[in-house]
């Protein structure tokens, strides 16, 4: 056993192996030990046996007959005697001795075989040694006084470990990881923490599940974005996973072929399977004769919209319109447009199965960010922009200064703070859709490296001509206001850097920039400022832009003495829409809709609101009065205008219409601080 120790140990070098090594040699030799020293115990007691045994023999002689023979007999029994007692006493020493061999043998051995371990150790750990990312060698103390505890140790000390281990790793799986599906597992915790997931993600907030709350001023009263990290999340899900399948809002782009070439939630490669479902879906349909544009399952809806070798998808259980979600998906494919042109159709007609995933790759955070403006951003479904509340005097000279720079030979250029335009001006007879802005501002907002550094890149719009690139130029005044210059031109970059210098030039020396910044603080209309003599004409209700508030009440004021009420007769929020103009203007929420998800439920009651009103089966409607548990709701269409205003669910009907009436009225008084006047509209 000993020379086996020997070899295993010189037989492997690694470091583990070696302490392995010690640790059964040493064991073995301490049971040799053992076992030699029941031999030594055996031998005495064989000693024993053999004196007691001569002694008894000798006792058991017959009896002599004489005294001669007996005199005789004694002398030999005596000399017998002797002779047996010196040869037991001998082998009693020669027992001894061999014992004492063994014990020295045992001693040199374990010597000679630690010395041997140590110098292997030692060497191993020499600079010249094979395996320099060894351990540092102990000394010989160290070693066999760890090995022999090894050896003695009970039982219990290993059990001790044991479970220590074993909490070690229960708190380590209790704890959610950093993707969040504990529900995976199979816990009981799944479906609680599935719920959560849900609910985040629907609010917009990936980071605790707490939802966010809205900035005082942020524009449009909606959400305040900033606290929403935009980009792809939860890249590990699949369609087999729980919290997939718990999401409340999902999208799909595919090809015809039914490759992935987006999705909302997790891994496009990890979902082809549902993928090829969603296609064998609509060609399904197609083979039929018809096309398939959306399926209700229970709660969930199924939207479908085919353009051409691209399918979109949107599965929701969200309550929202279909018309709604097929305008979303509309926007969707807006964006790739944006970033590809129409012209990667060619690529599919000359090979059906080609993967348009390397084109967008890095752009899932644009794709990302303008899903989450679909539940914040009314320009989604109104089809229209907002600008930013300025004074008059200030938005035309930043208006002058584009106008020299599109006369120059510039397209458009549009003068921007976060997604409310300043101002914008376009070459004759060109015009610029709403949706096209929404989308490009999605596309410069959504994108870090446009904040670092001026840019020049291809962009399309689809609204304006879907086949071909226009070049923009892209550059931040500041944080929060950024500078787009359009042009047809690929060599114009240093044209447009010129047209930059001197805008920005002029921004400063007008103080426009500051002002931006003032409004920013200021925000919006609030209802609380809503004039309550209806024939009193005092301009915009702001100190800001430097109108008197004389015969007005100071809204910071108002909003002390009626803190939480909203405005008169409880209104609580309205959206404004110029039709004339493509421009609509939203007050900022008050105190009693001051969260996320309060406001979100507006937001998607707007919604249904909006596409009830504009429902081509049964014609369009003028007026709708709706009350439920959660508001009374009042929508009014003109020729010229559409009104959206939420109040409180007793509101008296009669008064809700006087106010909405007030409303339009102070629109109109301030209209030309809060729309973009001389704006071409665009027919559609």
């Amino acid at each position: 056993m000993e020379s086996e120790s020997n070899s295993s140990i010189y037989q492997n070098p690694n470091p583990n192996s070696l302490e392995f090594a010690k640790e059964d040699h040493l064991k073995s030799l301490a049971i040799n030990a053992a076992a030699e020293e029941e031999e030594v115990v055996n031998s005495e007691k064989r000693s024993e046996d053999v004196l007691n045994g001569s002694m008894n023999s000798n006792c058991n002689e017959r009896v002599p007959t004489s005294e001669n023979e007996e005199q005789v007999a004694c002398d030999s029994n005596n000399e017998g005697y002797r002779e047996g007692v010196i040869g037991s006493m001998n082998s009693v020493e020669r027992e001894e001795e061999l014992i004492v061999e063994k014990e020295l043998q045992r001693d040199s051995t374990i010597g000679s075989v630690g010395t041997d371990v140590f110098e292997e150790v030692g060497e191993s750990f020499s600079p010249s040694a094979d395996f320099n990312e060894r351990e540092e060698s102990k000394n010989e103390e160290e070693i066999s006084n760890n090995l022999m505890s090894e050896v003695v140790r009970e039982s219990s000390t290993s059990d001790v470990v044991r479970r220590e281990n074993s909490e070690i790793e229960f708190d380590a799986q209790s704890n959610p990881s950093s993707s969040g599906y504990v529900g995976e597992r199979g816990s009981s915790s799944a479906s609680t923490v599935s719920d959560e997931i849900e609910e985040v993600e629907e609010d917009g907030n990936f980071d605790n599940g707490m939802l966010a709350q809205q900035n005082d001023n942020s524009s449009n009263g909606v959400y305040d974005s900033a606290s929403w990290v935009p980009g792809k999340r939860h890249d590990e899900e699949d369609d087999t996973s729980i919290s997939w399948r718990k999401r409340k809002k999902h999208f799909f782009v595919l090809s015809h072929s039914g490759k992935p070439i987006y999705s909302r939630y997790g891994d496009e490669h990890k979902l082809a399977g549902f993928s090829a479902t969603l296609q064998a879906i609509i060609s399904f349909v197609e083979n039929g004769g018809d096309r398939v544009k959306f399926v209700r399952a229970g709660k969930h809806q199924v939207v479908f919209l085919v353009k051409g070798p691209i399918y979109l998808v949107c599965i929701s259980c969200t309550e929202e319109p279909h018309e709604a979600l097929t305008g979303q998906l509309e926007l969707l494919y807006g964006q790739l447009l944006l970033i590809l042109t129409k012209s990667v159709n060619r690529c599919f007609e000359k090979n059906s199965k080609f993967d348009m995933t390397p084109l967008l790759g890095g752009t899932d955070v644009v794709f990302s960010s303008l899903i989450h403006s679909f539940s914040w951003n009314p320009a989604a479904f109104l089809h229209a922009y907002t600008c930013l509340p300025l004074a008059y005097p200030t938005r035309q000279a930043a208006g002058a200064i584009l106008q020299d720079v599109a006369d120059s030979g510039v397209l458009f250029a549009i003068l921007m703070c976060k997604h409310k335009v300043l101002s914008l001006v376009g070459a004759q007879k060109a015009s610029l859709h709403p949706d096209d802005m929404l989308l490009l501002a999605n596309f410069v907002l959504s994108s870090e490296s446009f904040r670092t550094s001026e840019s020049f890149s291809p962009i399309c719009l689809p609204r304006y001509n879907p086949m071909a690139f226009l070049y923009a130029y892209i550059h931040y005044l500041d944080v929060d206001t950024y500078l787009i210059l359009l042009t047809t031109s690929s060599d114009a970059f240093f044209h447009l850097k010129d047209c930059r210098l001197r805008i920005e030039l002029v921004l400063l020396k007008s103080n426009v920039l500051s002002e931006v910044q003032k409004s920013i603080l200021e925000g919006g209309l609030h209802v609380e400022d809503l004039p309550v003599d209806p024939s009193s004409r005092t301009g915009y209700l702001s100190t800001h832009l430097g109108h008197d508030r004389s015969g007005t009440e100071s809204p910071i004021r108002s909003r002390e003495v009626n803190p939480g009420i909203g405005g008169p007769a409880g209104l609580w929020h309205f959206i404004y829409r110029s039709i004339n103009l493509d421009q609509y203007v939203s007050s900022e929420f008050s105190p009693p809709i001051n969260t996320s998800r309060q406001q979100k439920r507006l937001y998607r009651a707007y919604q249904k609101l909006y596409a009830s009103m504009h429902d081509r089966g049964i014609g369009p409607n003028k007026t709708q009065f709706r009350r439920d548990e959660d508001y009374v709701l009042l929508c009014w269409i003109t020729q010229d205008f559409e009104l959206y205003a939420a109040f409180d669910p007793l509101a008296d009907k009669a008064l809700a219409i006087k106010t909405c009436n007030r409303v339009c009225q102070w629109v109109r008084d301030v209209e030309n601080e809060i729309f973009l006047l001389g704006a071409s509209p665009f027919s559609w």
